[in-house]
């Protein structure tokens, strides 16, 4: 029995001090990730706006076979969005919406549902380097209260850092072939 007082006290420490560090945190998850694509600008862009094209490259469409995201409104342009509702959930449910949409930058408003609500914002920013090549750097950012931003700014900046770099390869690879 003391044992087991005590393992509920160390719990319970450890509990408190994950709280307490939670609370110096940033109270939101921001991350980018840059690569270069040996594209023009405009053949890059033309790509990633028509929103079908992720199940081409994104590794969170990729991770459920029998996913096959809804596209309302007129893919590739302002308002069209993108919902997809998995049985997995790392996937989960929710959806994507283009805001914004010019020749160096498209903006998603993104609504999580399952397996945890929450909003994001991201975004892709071109940026030429030559003629045939283009600077490409994703963007997320995600408001996330104490004390879920601990968990945010841990397993959030990780996994959605090692997942949007695989994407931008991806893109690199299907583009450059």
């Amino acid at each position: 029995m003391k044992i087991v007082k005590q393992i509920l006290i160390g719990l319970g420490i450890l509990l408190a001090l994950l709280l307490l560090v939670a609370a110096f945190l940033p109270k939101s998850l921001s991350l980018s990730e840059t690569i270069v694509i040996r594209k023009p600008q405009k053949e890059v862009m033309d790509y990633l706006k028509v929103l079908k094209n992720q199940d081409a490259f994104s590794e969170w469409v990729k991770a459920d076979p029998n996913l096959h995201p809804e596209i309302t409104g007129t893919d590739g342009t302002v308002g069209a969005k993108q919902s997809w509702n998995s049985k997995i959930d790392d996937v989960g449910e929710g959806n994507q919406t283009i805001t914004a949409l010019t020749e160096s930058r498209m903006d998603v408003d993104i609504e999580f549902i399952r397996p945890m609500k929450g909003k994001a914002k991201a975004g892709n920013i071109l940026k030429p380097i030559s003629e045939k090549e283009t600077e490409l750097t994703v963007t997320f950012f995600m408001e996330a209260n104490w004390p879920f931003n601990l968990m945010a700014n841990t397993m959030g900046r990780y996994f959605v850092g090692k997942t949007e770099k695989q994407n931008l390869l991806n893109i690199k690879q299907i583009l450059e072939k």
